[in-house]
Protein backbone atom coordinates (compact mmCIF):
# COMPACT_ATOMS: atom_id res chain seq x y z
CA UNK A 1 0.00 0.00 0.00
CA UNK A 2 1.51 3.38 -0.88
CA UNK A 3 1.73 6.22 1.75
CA UNK A 4 1.59 9.68 1.02
CA UNK A 5 3.38 12.44 3.30
CA UNK A 6 3.36 16.08 3.29
CA UNK A 7 7.18 17.91 3.37
CA UNK A 8 7.02 21.52 4.67
CA UNK A 9 10.16 23.17 3.83
CA UNK A 10 10.03 25.98 6.47
CA UNK A 11 12.01 28.46 5.94
CA UNK A 12 13.32 30.81 8.22
CA UNK A 13 10.19 33.76 8.36
CA UNK A 14 8.32 32.92 5.88
CA UNK A 15 4.79 31.71 7.31
CA UNK A 16 5.96 28.50 7.56
CA UNK A 17 4.46 28.58 11.62
CA UNK A 18 1.29 29.30 10.40
CA UNK A 19 1.33 26.55 8.21
CA UNK A 20 2.45 24.27 10.72
CA UNK A 21 -0.15 25.43 12.62
CA UNK A 22 -2.76 24.41 10.10
CA UNK A 23 -1.12 21.13 9.84
CA UNK A 24 -1.05 20.53 13.24
CA UNK A 25 -4.24 21.11 13.63
CA UNK A 26 -5.27 18.09 10.81
CA UNK A 27 -2.79 15.62 12.11
CA UNK A 28 -2.50 16.21 15.84
CA UNK A 29 0.71 13.50 16.61
CA UNK A 30 1.07 12.79 13.10
CA UNK A 31 2.40 16.16 12.82
CA UNK A 32 6.51 16.19 13.30
CA UNK A 33 9.38 18.20 13.39
CA UNK A 34 13.35 17.66 13.12
CA UNK A 35 16.52 19.38 12.20
CA UNK A 36 19.81 18.47 10.30
CA UNK A 37 22.97 19.22 9.97
CA UNK A 38 23.53 21.94 7.39
CA UNK A 39 27.28 21.51 7.20
CA UNK A 40 26.69 20.35 3.29
CA UNK A 41 23.99 21.36 1.18
CA UNK A 42 22.49 17.83 0.78
CA UNK A 43 21.20 16.36 3.94
CA UNK A 44 18.23 14.10 1.67
CA UNK A 45 19.61 10.35 2.85
CA UNK A 46 18.82 11.70 6.59
CA UNK A 47 15.20 13.20 5.79
CA UNK A 48 14.21 10.36 3.74
CA UNK A 49 15.00 8.38 6.82
CA UNK A 50 13.26 10.21 9.07
CA UNK A 51 9.99 10.02 6.93
CA UNK A 52 11.02 6.13 6.95
CA UNK A 53 11.68 6.31 10.56
CA UNK A 54 7.86 7.71 11.37
CA UNK A 55 5.53 4.91 9.90
CA UNK A 56 2.53 6.83 11.33
CA UNK A 57 3.47 10.71 10.41
CA UNK A 58 1.53 12.28 7.93
CA UNK A 59 3.28 15.83 7.64
CA UNK A 60 6.75 16.36 8.23
CA UNK A 61 7.98 20.31 8.58
CA UNK A 62 11.82 20.99 8.48
CA UNK A 63 13.82 24.46 8.60
CA UNK A 64 17.11 22.56 7.67
CA UNK A 65 16.51 20.33 5.11
CA UNK A 66 19.07 20.62 1.93
CA UNK A 67 19.14 18.46 -1.37
CA UNK A 68 16.91 16.81 -3.60
CA UNK A 69 13.27 16.16 -2.67
CA UNK A 70 13.64 12.45 -1.02
CA UNK A 71 12.67 10.04 -3.48
CA UNK A 72 11.31 6.56 -0.82
CA UNK A 73 9.91 3.05 -2.32
CA UNK A 74 6.18 3.04 -1.99
CA UNK A 75 5.98 6.42 -0.39
CA UNK A 76 4.42 9.82 -2.09
CA UNK A 77 5.92 13.06 -1.12
CA UNK A 78 4.42 16.20 -1.54
CA UNK A 79 6.63 18.83 -0.94
CA UNK A 80 5.57 22.52 -0.29
CA UNK A 81 7.70 25.83 0.63
CA UNK A 82 6.36 29.33 0.92
CA UNK A 83 8.49 32.08 -0.32
CA UNK A 84 8.70 36.13 0.63
CA UNK A 85 9.23 39.39 -0.57
CA UNK A 86 13.56 39.20 0.31
CA UNK A 87 13.71 42.55 2.14
CA UNK A 88 10.62 41.75 4.01
CA UNK A 89 11.57 38.83 5.08
CA UNK A 90 14.58 40.00 6.50
CA UNK A 91 13.23 42.87 8.19
CA UNK A 92 10.75 40.76 9.87
CA UNK A 93 13.97 37.84 10.86
CA UNK A 94 15.99 41.06 12.37
CA UNK A 95 12.53 42.31 14.47
CA UNK A 96 12.34 38.33 15.48
CA UNK A 97 16.12 38.31 16.42
CA UNK A 98 15.96 40.94 18.57
CA UNK A 99 12.89 39.62 20.25
CA UNK A 100 14.16 36.22 20.50
CA UNK A 101 15.02 34.48 23.99
CA UNK A 102 18.14 33.12 22.34
CA UNK A 103 22.13 33.09 22.57
CA UNK A 104 22.61 32.44 19.16
CA UNK A 105 24.82 34.55 17.16
CA UNK A 106 21.86 36.03 15.05
CA UNK A 107 19.81 36.98 18.16
CA UNK A 108 23.05 38.71 20.13
CA UNK A 109 23.80 40.54 16.54
CA UNK A 110 20.07 41.65 16.32
CA UNK A 111 20.21 42.72 19.91
CA UNK A 112 23.47 44.38 19.49
CA UNK A 113 23.25 46.45 16.08
CA UNK A 114 20.65 48.71 14.35
CA UNK A 115 19.32 46.55 11.19
CA UNK A 116 21.85 48.03 8.71
CA UNK A 117 24.48 46.94 11.27
CA UNK A 118 23.15 43.56 11.77
CA UNK A 119 22.79 43.27 7.67
CA UNK A 120 26.56 44.36 7.24
CA UNK A 121 27.64 41.85 9.52
CA UNK A 122 25.97 39.33 7.81
CA UNK A 123 26.93 39.78 4.32
CA UNK A 124 30.25 40.05 5.48
CA UNK A 125 30.47 36.23 6.73
CA UNK A 126 30.93 34.80 3.00
CA UNK A 127 28.88 31.42 4.47
CA UNK A 128 25.82 33.12 5.87
CA UNK A 129 23.04 33.47 3.55
CA UNK A 130 20.48 34.97 5.19
CA UNK A 131 20.23 38.31 4.15
CA UNK A 132 22.24 36.96 0.63
CA UNK A 133 19.64 35.23 -1.90
CA UNK A 134 18.70 33.25 1.21
CA UNK A 135 15.80 31.66 -0.81
CA UNK A 136 17.43 31.23 -3.87
CA UNK A 137 20.11 28.91 -2.24
CA UNK A 138 17.34 26.79 -0.34
CA UNK A 139 15.75 26.32 -3.91
CA UNK A 140 18.89 25.52 -5.50
CA UNK A 141 19.64 23.05 -3.26
CA UNK A 142 16.96 21.01 -4.43
CA UNK A 143 19.06 20.43 -8.21
CA UNK A 144 22.48 19.87 -7.66
CA UNK A 145 24.93 20.44 -10.60
CA UNK A 146 27.05 22.36 -12.02
CA UNK A 147 24.56 25.48 -13.26
CA UNK A 148 24.15 28.98 -11.80
CA UNK A 149 22.60 29.20 -8.74
CA UNK A 150 19.53 31.06 -9.66
CA UNK A 151 19.00 28.48 -13.46
CA UNK A 152 19.49 25.89 -10.48
CA UNK A 153 16.76 27.58 -8.10
CA UNK A 154 14.44 28.31 -10.85
CA UNK A 155 14.49 24.22 -11.70
CA UNK A 156 13.66 23.39 -8.03
CA UNK A 157 10.52 25.44 -8.28
CA UNK A 158 9.22 23.11 -10.75
CA UNK A 159 10.43 19.95 -8.52
CA UNK A 160 8.00 21.53 -5.38
CA UNK A 161 4.06 19.73 -5.38
CA UNK A 162 3.26 23.27 -4.15
CA UNK A 163 5.18 26.75 -4.11
CA UNK A 164 3.21 29.83 -2.30
CA UNK A 165 3.72 33.23 -1.83
CA UNK A 166 3.57 34.36 2.36
CA UNK A 167 1.35 37.50 0.67
CA UNK A 168 -0.98 35.25 -0.59
CA UNK A 169 -1.18 32.50 2.02
CA UNK A 170 -4.57 31.83 1.90
CA UNK A 171 -4.39 30.83 -1.81
CA UNK A 172 -0.89 28.48 -1.13
CA UNK A 173 -2.88 26.62 1.76
CA UNK A 174 -5.84 25.85 -0.85
CA UNK A 175 -3.31 24.75 -3.43
CA UNK A 176 -1.75 22.66 -0.88
CA UNK A 177 -5.32 21.14 -0.07
CA UNK A 178 -6.12 20.42 -3.35
CA UNK A 179 -2.73 18.34 -3.77
CA UNK A 180 -3.48 16.24 -0.50
CA UNK A 181 -7.43 16.26 -1.02
CA UNK A 182 -7.18 12.76 -2.98
CA UNK A 183 -5.74 11.06 0.26
CA UNK A 184 -6.93 13.71 3.03
CA UNK A 185 -10.66 14.21 1.80
CA UNK A 186 -11.06 15.45 5.73
CA UNK A 187 -8.62 18.53 5.81
CA UNK A 188 -9.59 21.41 6.67
CA UNK A 189 -8.13 25.11 7.33
CA UNK A 190 -8.66 28.67 8.58
CA UNK A 191 -6.54 31.54 7.55
CA UNK A 192 -4.35 31.66 10.32
CA UNK A 193 -0.92 33.94 11.11
CA UNK A 194 1.24 32.69 14.06
CA UNK A 195 5.12 34.06 14.88
CA UNK A 196 4.57 36.99 13.03
CA UNK A 197 6.45 40.08 13.79
CA UNK A 198 4.87 43.37 12.62
CA UNK A 199 5.93 47.14 12.01
CA UNK A 200 3.69 50.57 12.76
CA UNK A 201 3.57 52.14 9.44
CA UNK A 202 6.06 54.89 9.99
CA UNK A 203 7.28 57.56 7.01
CA UNK A 204 10.58 55.75 5.45
CA UNK A 205 13.84 57.10 6.74
CA UNK A 206 17.35 58.02 5.44
CA UNK A 207 18.44 54.47 6.68
CA UNK A 208 15.61 52.22 5.02
CA UNK A 209 16.53 53.68 1.75
CA UNK A 210 20.19 52.92 2.37
CA UNK A 211 19.15 48.92 3.71
CA UNK A 212 16.79 48.60 0.91
CA UNK A 213 19.38 49.75 -1.44
CA UNK A 214 21.68 47.53 -0.09
CA UNK A 215 19.34 44.04 0.36
CA UNK A 216 18.45 44.75 -3.30
CA UNK A 217 21.95 44.77 -4.58
CA UNK A 218 22.70 41.36 -2.50
CA UNK A 219 19.25 39.82 -3.60
CA UNK A 220 18.37 40.11 -7.20
CA UNK A 221 18.27 36.05 -7.90
CA UNK A 222 15.68 36.33 -5.00
CA UNK A 223 12.93 38.58 -6.72
CA UNK A 224 13.36 36.60 -9.72
CA UNK A 225 12.48 33.79 -8.28
CA UNK A 226 9.68 35.93 -7.10
CA UNK A 227 8.23 37.10 -9.98
CA UNK A 228 8.63 34.03 -11.40
CA UNK A 229 6.53 32.72 -8.66
CA UNK A 230 4.17 35.19 -8.72
CA UNK A 231 3.47 33.80 -12.84
CA UNK A 232 3.17 30.71 -11.74
CA UNK A 233 0.71 32.03 -9.37
CA UNK A 234 -1.33 33.54 -12.09
CA UNK A 235 -1.13 31.07 -14.45
CA UNK A 236 -2.60 28.32 -11.86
Amino acid sequence: MSRTVILHYHLFKNAGTSLDQILKRNFGDRWVTREFSMKTDDNTAQVAEWIRSEPQAVAFSTHTALGPIPEIEGVKVISVMLLRDPIARIRSAYRFERKQDADTWGAELAKTHDLEGYIRARLGRPDDRQCRNFQTHRLATLVPGDQPERQRALEGLKRLSVVGLVDDFDAAVTRLADAIRPDFPEFTWESVRANTTTRDKQPETDQDRVVDALLVGHNRDDFDVLRTVTEMAGEG
